[in-house]
């Protein structure tokens, strides 16, 4: 199985749209993307120093543009995608590159939402001085019991070993002060305490203008980095992009979903580099290409030749395919065969051992056909029912 991931704020380095922009129809897309951001996009990629493009204003809709015009130049037919590729995954913003991908939403939309993301992010930040720091190794229970002793939140957890602690400089300074054991420190070059509560302002910012985006349910799994679950309502994948601005990104959760469904082989859109690099420790045995620059392109084509598999939540035209969200024990709920679902119908849960998960059919529908019975482990992804539309919702 293949996954496309997408990076977040940090993977970006000056000048690394260079080789891109050598091909017109990128430079021509990116272009388009420009006006719609109001970005000299292709001033930053090429020309701008590392200061610059740190800014969060800069940087977050620089990313989106990227991934995105680049995965049209990866996949010149865009429906080709979606029999090729088991799920997608962003990390922080690069979960909007992962939801135009899954055609959730629009280029275009995507580059409105991170315009305003990035501005609302930096004006959050310069409310309270704040920032994070890298935590790299440590015990893990030691490393979050620092933490909440400080005040602090864990704002990334990347893999075993990898958290990223996010407060007040005060608190970051303390922290500093008293490491836990065997843990090493490293600031961030960052604007301000991302995917904490200081963002809670950003968050009122994108909820309003995301009140009027229309959103299409993902063509392929769309995995959450909030929580690693995988998703296929729309309206439920921006919901998350709002929210996540202030919650913590859980890559590890996302890498264990990737593990659980079946994952071959990773495909890291530009700039790439950081999460295959993830991937390698934390998942052995896996295939990754990290693609940087256009003249990999033919052999990101072979990678994904070799590993690509049809999305589980494709769409048909006579039916919708619900599938579960996480790893655990199914509970049904719905009735049986021919049983009409009212719109935000609840089918049933799946337990695990960490929480309940409701498992709802967005649009409602008819149920065709049960894929699985009361009480089956499930897998996350794995088809649950199949629901035949309401005339409303065809």
């Amino acid at each position: 199985m293949l996954i496309i991931v997408a990076p977040g704020q940090g993977a970006q380095t000056p000048g690394f749209l260079k080789p891109w922009l050598e091909d017109p129809q990128f430079a021509e897309r990116l272009h388009w993307l420009s006006t719609v951001s109001g970005i000299d996009l292709a001033h930053y990629g090429t020309e701008a120093d590392a200061e610059a493009i740190r800014d969060t204003a800069i940087a977050q809709p620089l990313l989106v543009a990227t991934g995105g015009v680049a995965a049209l130049a990866l996949f010149p037919h865009p429906a080709d995608a979606f029999g090729k590729i088991g799920a997608v995954a962003g990390h922080s913003v690069g979960e909007l590159t992962a939801a135009v991908g899954a055609r959730v939403i629009t280029g275009e939309q995507a580059m409105v939402l991170v315009r305003e993301r990035g501005r609302a992010m930096a004006h959050a930040a310069a409310a309270t001085p704040t920032g994070m720091t890298a935590v790299l190794g440590g015990d893990p229970e030691e490393v979050q019991a620092a933490l909440t002793q400080h005040g602090l939140t864990a704002a990334n957890v990347n893999a075993a070993g990898q958290v990223v602690a996010a407060g007040t400089l005060e608190q970051l300074a303390a922290f500093a002060a008293a490491p836990p054991a065997k843990a090493r420190l490293m600031p961030l070059q960052v604007a301000g305490a991302f995917h904490t509560d200081h963002m809670e302002p950003a968050v009122g910012v994108l909820g309003r203008l995301a009140q009027s985006v229309s959103t299409h349910d993902p063509r392929t799994p769309v995995i959450s980095n909030r929580d690693g679950r995988v998703l296929h309502d729309g309206r439920e994948v921006l919901r998350r992009i709002v929210t996540q601005v202030s919650t913590p990104v859980r890559w590890d959760l996302c890498m264990e979903t990737m593990r659980d469904l079946g994952v071959t082989g990773i495909l890291e859109m530009p700039p790439a580099g950081t999460l295959t690099g993830i991937a390698k420790r934390a998942l052995p045995g896996v295939e990754t290409f990290a693609l940087k620059t256009p003249d990999q392109l033919d052999e990101a084509r072979a990678f994904v030749e070799r590993h690509g598999t049809q999305s589980s939540i494709d769409t048909h035209p006579t039916w919708r395919l619900l599938v579960s969200p996480t790893k655990g024990t199914f509970v049904r709920q719905a009735g049986g065969e021919g049983e009409e679902l009212e719109p935000t119908s609840t089918i049933g849960v799946v337990r695990s051992t960490r929480d309940e998960t409701a498992v709802v059919a967005p649009h409602g529908g008819t149920i065709v056909e049960w894929l699985v019975e009361d009480g089956d482990l499930v897998s996350p992804g794995q088809p649950l029912v199949r629901l035949h539309p309401s005339a409303v919702t065809v």
